[in-house]
């Protein structure tokens, strides 16, 4: 088997994608490395412009998806029915509302937590029913985490216990998945210089502590997350499923 083609044939779908620093975009990327055709997705008109460039980059075709409208991921995955089969999901999308975000867990609202929940949670759910009909041979689903899910970051906020809910679905879906030979991870990445983190407060101190604490002494980049993906979609890992899988140079196990 070469290097090049351990995901020759298999078909990937990868929401989240927002720009060239998006984790998404780093699993789309070493997917396609690995010889695996590409399905990405779009949030809306605003985004489409930043990433039609990039799934133009690796051949990819490009669909809308916005989880919160009604009807849109019905309409993906029908579409996705037309192609054949589908061998591996990247859910990499969350969501909170702005002043839910960065005010403390207490002053959370019911609707922000609830939007934070739908968008960074059950929609991986709806998305792991629709498309486990597809992986007919089959296949692995990735959801994105954080440490944050499991100790308290300060800052992090509404999103540990969304995250917390997230890594739990993943395990109970990895469950009920398995006799289907679908396998589920959770990706917990070390702190990440994209958009989606940079709504976080003192997100720069987080960066700084990861490098000075973590014992490979690095920062991650999406092309870790994407090489740890596309060895998780592999036979490789086929025994593998219901995993948190850390990404962060072993910060995770550092008191």
């Amino acid at each position: 088997m070469h290097h090049h083609s351990i995901l020759e044939g298999k078909r990937a779908l990868v929401v989240g994608v927002a720009n060239e620093h998006s984790i998404a975009w780093g699993c789309a990327k070493a997917f396609h490395a690995l010889g695996a055709e590409l399905v990405l997705t779009y949030l809306n008109d605003k985004a489409r412009p930043h990433v039609e460039p990039l799934a133009a980059q690796i051949g990819a075709r490009l669909l809308p998806l916005d989880v919160r409208e009604p009807g849109q991921l019905e309409a993906l995955f029908a579409e996705l029915a037309q192609l054949g089969q589908l061998d591996i999901l990247v859910h990499s999308i969350a969501f909170a509302p702005k002043a839910d975000l960065q005010g403390g867990l207490l002053d959370c609202s019911l609707d922000g937590f609830l939007q934070a929940m739908d968008v960074s949670c059950h929609s991986f759910v709806r998305m792991a029913k629709l498309a486990a009909p597809l992986m007919t041979q089959g296949g692995s689903m990735f959801a994105m985490s954080y440490h944050g899910a499991d100790k308290v970051v300060p800052n992090y906020n509404v999103m540990g216990p969304v995250k917390a809910a997230l890594e739990s679905s993943c395990r109970y879906l990895a469950h009920e998945l398995g006799p289907r030979d679908i396998r589920v991870h959770a990706i917990s990445p070390g702190p990440l210089k994209t958009r989606a983190a940079s709504g976080l407060k003192d997100f720069d101190l987080l960066l700084s502590d990861a490098v000075a604490r973590a014992p490979l002494g690095e920062l991650v980049d999406i092309d870790d997350v994407g090489q740890v993906c596309a060895y998780l979609a592999s036979d490789f890992a086929r025994r593998l499923t219901g995993s948190t899988v850390y990404v962060d140079g072993g910060l995770n196990i550092i008191a």
